[in-house]
């Protein structure tokens, strides 16, 4: 597996992690510096989801094992789809959102970025519940591709969870 992939996980946890305690925070300097970083890492993750769609596009994934009913095939197929889709929505719906209650991004305190909409209280509190949402169908999601490679290691005993943990050299070393 390609270390994008966990880099991927490892940011995906971290910004749900902090998206849902920042929230629940009173307002203070500290919850308004978790909200910057919060966004920060969302924008990272967006263009490395971007960096990683045309990277597979010239990298195809090892086929499913054989013994995989057509049904289960199609499952895992529409469930990466649906990891990719979330993995590209939820950033924009957090950047819509930020527009709409009028708090502009800037990626990492530097580049401002431009607001999508403008600023409207209606539709900021809108897209603040899309944007809910979603992670928590991204949660589901990432809950089932879990329990989908435990599934194969532990019960059907194939390779699929192995080829998702980093490679490790076979070589011996002296």
């Amino acid at each position: 597996m390609t270390p994008h992939y966990w880099l991927m996980a490892v940011l995906l946890f971290g910004l749900l992690a902090l998206g849902f305690t920042m929230t629940d925070l009173p307002l203070s300097p500290r919850k308004l510096q978790l909200y910057s970083w919060h966004k920060w890492a969302g924008v990272t993750v967006f263009l490395l989801v971007l960096f990683r769609l045309a990277w597979r596009a010239t990298h195809r994934p090892p086929p499913l094992p054989t013994h995989m009913p057509k049904v289960m095939r199609f499952a895992a197929h529409a469930g990466h789809a649906l990891l990719y889709g979330l993995m590209i929505v939820i950033p924009l719906s957090g950047w819509l959102m930020s527009s709409a209650k009028g708090f502009q991004t800037v990626w990492f305190g530097v580049l401002p970025i431009p607001d999508l909409v403008a600023k409207n209280q209606e539709l900021g509190a809108l897209l603040q519940t899309v944007h809910l949402s979603l992670n928590l169908l991204l949660v589901a999601v990432i809950a089932g591709h879990i329990g989908a490679a435990l599934k194969h290691h532990f019960i059907d005993r194939d390779d699929v969870l192995t080829r998702m943990l980093p490679a490790r050299s076979t070589e011996k070393r002296p």
